[in-house]
């Protein structure tokens, strides 16, 4: 495996990534090389593909509408 050296990282920038970091249960190096295979692999994505695809998951889910109160209670009960 090769190995990289990060120099003059800024320190919001290096506050953030711990933070991500602690956040994904990572390593400091984990979470910089999983970063780094987002933005390689990232593949472009498609806005006319992606509102198609919204406007068909939100009729499919129209039959289905919760009221706030059922959506809050369903939050509590996915937190005990």
């Amino acid at each position: 495996m090769a190995t990289i050296t990060i120099k003059n990282i800024p320190h919001n920038v290096y506050e953030r990534l711990k933070n991500r970091a602690s956040a994904n249960r990572r390593s400091l190096n984990s979470e910089i090389i999983t970063l780094i295979e987002q933005a390689v692999f990232s593949q472009p994505v498609d806005p006319e593909a992606f509102l198609k695809r919204a406007r068909q998951l939100r009729e499919i889910s129209l039959p289905y509408r919760l009221s706030d109160d059922e959506f809050n209670h369903a939050k509590r009960q996915g937190r005990l």
